[in-house]
C-alpha cells in the first residue's frame, strides 16, 4: 500500500518543498494547479525565454510515500525544512498496489488521423489493416500523436504529401513526423534535431517502422532544399530559424509549422514575412498550423 500527501503552498515554495519531501523519503512529487477544476484554474503553455509564471501562485504538492506511521511528521519536517513555518492541511489517499504498466499502457490507445493514417502503440493490433500504421510508444522524445500540434502537422503531410517528395523535418523528436512520411511514400526524408537524444529515439522508431529517414544533428547544416518542410518545435526557436527554414523550401515547395498558439500566429507569420508568406491553415485547441509556398 501507498499513500499519497497533498498539500497547498505557495509558487516560491515549490521547489523547497519538493526537495525536502524526496529527502524524507518520497518516491514521487508532483506539483499540480490547486485551483484545477474550478473557474479560477490557470492553464500554463510556455517556452524557453517566454515571460510569465514559472508555477501556479496557489500550487497542490503531491507527494508519494510508502504506508508509514509517521506521515504527518515526515512532511512536518520537510514543511520546516523548506522553510514553511505553518504546516498547511495536509490530505492523505491510499494507494493500492496495482499493475503500473497495464495502467500506463491503457491510457494510450491507437489514434486515428484521418482515413489513411493511425498512431498504433506496439501493444494494440492495428484497427484499420487497409491504413498505414505508425508502431510509436510514449517515451522521452516529444511526439507521440496526441498533442493537437503533432496532430496538425500529421494531418498535412497525409493530404499534401505526394508520393516520391522530398521531406525535412526539422526538430524530429520521436521521428513520428518523418516517419509518417516515409511509410506515406516520400522519396529521401531528411530528420534534424539538436537533440541526440531525440535523434536516437527517432532512429530506432524508424527501424521499429522500417522506413528509411536520414537522421542529422542540426550542427551538421544543410544546404538543400526540400518539396516540404516541416517543423513542430516552438514559437521563439521558429521565428530565429525563419531564414534558415524558408531557405530550405524549394522553388514551388511546401512549408508547415506549429507548435504555435493562435496568439502568436502574427509574431511568426512576421518573422517570415522576408522571406515568404505564411498564412494560417488549420488551428485545433488554441494551436495553429502556418503553411506557405516557395517561390
Amino acid at each position: 500500500m501507498w499513500r499519497n500527501v497533498s498539500l497547498n503552498v505557495a509558487a516560491a515554495d515549490v521547489d523547497a518543498l519538493s526537495d525536502a519531501l524526496l529527502a524524507q523519503g518520497a518516491l514521487s512529487v508532483a506539483v499540480e494547479d490547486a485551483l484545477a477544476g474550478t473557474a479560477a484554474e490557470s492553464p500554463q503553455f510556455g517556452e524557453p525565454d517566454s515571460p510569465g509564471t514559472p508555477l501556479w501562485r496557489e500550487s497542490r504538492v503531491v507527494a508519494l510515500f510508502a504506508a508509514s506511521d509517521d506521515l504527518i511528521g515526515r512532511v512536518a519536517q520537510a514543511a520546516l525544512a523548506a522553510g514553511i513555518e505553518d504546516l498547511p492541511e495536509l490530505d492523505f489517499e491510499d494507494v493500492a498496489e496495482q499493475n503500473w504498466v497495464q495502467l500506463t499502457q491503457d491510457q494510450f490507445a491507437p489514434i486515428r488521423i484521418d482515413d489513411r493514417l493511425w498512431i498504433v502503440p506496439s501493444w494494440h493490433e492495428p484497427p484499420d489493416p487497409a491504413a498505414v500504421h505508425l508502431i510509436l510508444d510514449p517515451g522521452m522524445a516529444f511526439g507521440t500523436g496526441s498533442h493537437p500540434t503533432t496532430r496538425l502537422c500529421l494531418e498535412w503531410l497525409s493530404s499534401t504529401l505526394v508520393r516520391g517528395a522530398s521531406l525535412l523535418d526539422y526538430g524530429c523528436g520521436s521521428g513520428i513526423l518523418a516517419i509518417a512520411a516515409a511509410k506515406l511514400g516520400a522519396g529521401r526524408v531528411v530528420a534534424v534535431d539538436i537533440d541526440a537524444d531525440a535523434l536516437v529515439a527517432a532512429r530506432d522508431n524508424a527501424t521499429r517502422n522500417a522506413a528509411v529517414i536520414e537522421l542529422r544533428h542540426s550542427q551538421a547544416g544543410l544546404d538543400e532544399g526540400f518539396d516540404l518542410v516541416v517543423a513542430n518545435i516552438l514559437t521563439n526557436p521558429l521565428c530565429v530559424l525563419a531564414p534558415v527554414l524558408a531557405a530550405r523550401v524549394a522553388p514551388g515547395g511546401r512549408i508547415a509549422l506549429s507548435g504555435i498558439l493562435e496568439t502568436q500566429a502574427e509574431q511568426v507569420i512576421a518573422a517570415y514575412a522576408p522571406h515568404l508568406r505564411l498564412d494560417i491553415g488549420a488551428s485545433s485547441e488554441g494551436w495553429v498550423r502556418l503553411e506557405g509556398r516557395g517561390s
